[in-house]
């Protein structure tokens, strides 16, 4: 849930909207694209929460974000929660996806 409304499907949580157009499905399905998605965002972070449990993407999967300097943290989903709430209530560029 993000801000009292409930998702069905991976999303894209920012501090002025919630995005659902990102078409990443779920961890196993993750593409460059899915990555590529976030550079027009320009986030300083982009927090990954990658469902129940902490996984690790290939970094060929995300070296754009890399080349184009922003950070990439990932951890569970619950953790990816708290860890957005925490960095947006600090005024920080974050970005979280959502995985479910």
């Amino acid at each position: 849930m993000v801000s009292g409304e409930r998702f069905e499907q991976s999303v894209v949580v920012m501090p002025e909207r919630v995005a659902t157009d990102w078409p990443a499905r779920d961890f196993a399905s993750l593409e460059e694209g899915h990555f590529a998605y976030f550079l027009a965002l320009r986030p300083e972070v982009l927090l990954l929460g990658t469902g129940l449990r902490l996984q690790f993407p290939h970094p060929r999967l995300y070296r754009m974000l890399i080349e184009a300097r922003i950070g990439l943290e990932c951890m569970d989903t619950a953790a990816a929660c708290r860890t957005y709430n925490i960095l947006a209530s600090e005024d920080r560029k974050v970005v979280a996806a959502i995985l479910l």
